[in-house]
């Protein structure tokens, strides 16, 4: 049996291994909590495929490989087939989405938690062994039985709880200690997988072909960039149109806000102007004052007569004498 590092880079890769674990699941977990407050079934879809990309794609599949890239065979170079590793995430966003769309609707039971953790444990367990699968190196692998029954039983518990969390928890302080708990069940079941791989070299030591570990950085970089932005954009426009809109999508109005009136020159006759209900009330209370008859013209006022003079006294004629 050839001698297998699961640790090549050290503490490096475990530590980076679990923060997209628990990262992917922190966000996963906030977008269900969205989702049950969505008010219709369009939106709560929307919010359950956001959390399937960053649970399965970020919390499951990215861990998955950044922890393989400390897995070497010093005496066998280690290479992964690009089919094979692009179909364990197809397995890994498809099954955890199928899961939180079996717990995402209705009323929350034990049996619909229990059936769609099984679903998505059986997603994660052949999202790990496809991956293992697509690798590539020259010798036979082999699987400890009871440590693959063992990392199955991890799969499906760590999906079933993790399902709970999804339906269960809200507030910050619970959300991240789900999310922690949820990333060490994941490691868990990849480190349990792992250890139950043993290599037997092959004697032609024929060098297998595929692409190599740290060429898969660059992919795995670009995929995890991605994967944030596009649930924190997705995340973002949905809770946007949530604050702008109601349930059925229509544009909230303000308490004080009156009904649309909306401004078209169909039917306007030339020269005619649309007023609002102020200006044309205005309009009609001077149009009412214009139709009260108007006065007619004043007389003018007659020059008051003088009053007659009297006239003046004779004085009395001089008597002679």
């Amino acid at each position: 049996m050839a001698h297998v590092h699961h640790f090549t880079y050290g503490a490096f890769n475990p530590i980076a291994a679990y923060l997209l674990a628990f990262l992917g699941s922190f966000l996963g977990l906030l977008c269900t909590g969205r989702a049950r407050d969505a008010h219709s079934p369009g939106r709560r879809n929307r919010w359950l495929v956001i959390a399937a990309f960053a649970i399965g794609g970020g919390g499951i599949w990215l861990m998955h490989f950044s922890a393989m890239l400390g897995f070497d065979v010093p005496d066998s170079p280690v290479r992964y087939d690009l089919t094979l590793t692009l179909l364990s995430l197809v397995f890994s966003v498809l099954t955890v989405g199928v899961g939180l769309i079996v717990v995402g609707h209705g009323k929350r039971s034990t049996s619909r938690i229990l059936t769609a953790g099984a679903l998505t444990g059986s997603g994660v367990i052949a999202m790990h062994y496809t991956g293992m699968e697509g690798m590539r190196i020259a010798a036979t692998i082999h699987y400890s039985p009871a440590l693959v029954i063992a990392s199955a039983a991890i799969a499906l518990a760590a999906s079933t709880v993790a399902l709970w969390f999804a339906v269960s928890v809200r507030g910050w302080s619970r959300i991240t200690g789900a999310a922690a708990v949820m990333a060490v069940a994941v490691c868990g079941m990849h480190y349990t997988g792992m250890a139950a791989m043993s290599i037997e070299l092959d004697p032609a030591g024929t060098a297998p072909g595929g692409i190599r570990p740290l060429t898969m950085l660059v992919p795995i970089t670009v995929i995890t960039a991605a994967t944030i932005v596009g649930v924190a954009l997705s995340a973002l426009q949905a809770m946007t149109e949530e604050e702008f809109t109601d349930g059925a999508g229509t544009p909230k109005r303000g308490v004080h806000a009156e009904n649309p009136q909306p401004w078209s020159l169909k039917g306007t006759p030339m020269g005619a102007v649309r007023l609002s209900p102020a200006a044309r009330a205005v309009v009609s209370g001077r149009a009412a004052a214009g139709t009260r008859p108007s006065p007619g013209p004043r007389p003018s006022p007659r020059p008051t007569p003088a009053a007659p003079v009297a006239p003046a006294a004779t004085p009395p004629a001089p008597s002679g004498g």
